[in-house]
């Protein structure tokens, strides 16, 4: 989806998260969600995203690669994506943030 020259958008999401903190970082990630729903149904179809991926900077974005999108991010086999299943599968496209994610998780438990 992106050129050789360009940076990938999960390449911001540990910034965005520093700076905006966590909290922020979701109601961002949530705004993404509401650019790419389909208003009637209330989650983001293959039509959705395609309609409304040029908001995020997706438009060069291929039928294939929605609809990769779309498979790698449905948990429930429904062919769309909800709010969480969104959110999850953003935090998933940005490796830094898992692993940051994971050793907080370690940290916790390991405190606890």
């Amino acid at each position: 989806m992106a050129s050789q020259n360009s940076v990938v958008f999960e390449d911001f999401f540990p910034a965005m998260v520093e700076k905006l903190g966590a909290e922020g970082f979701m109601k961002e990630l949530c705004n993404g969600f509401r650019l790419l729903v389909d208003g009637d149904k209330g989650v983001i179809t293959f039509e959705s995203l395609k309609k409304n991926s040029a908001l995020l900077g997706l438009q060069d974005m291929t039928d294939e690669e929605a609809i990769c999108m779309l498979r790698e991010g449905d948990l429930d086999g429904d062919g769309a994506l909800n709010e969480m299943e969104f959110c999850t599968l953003m935090l998933r496209l940005s490796p830094e943030l898992m692993n940051s994610s994971m050793k907080l998780l370690v940290e916790a438990i390991v405190n606890f």
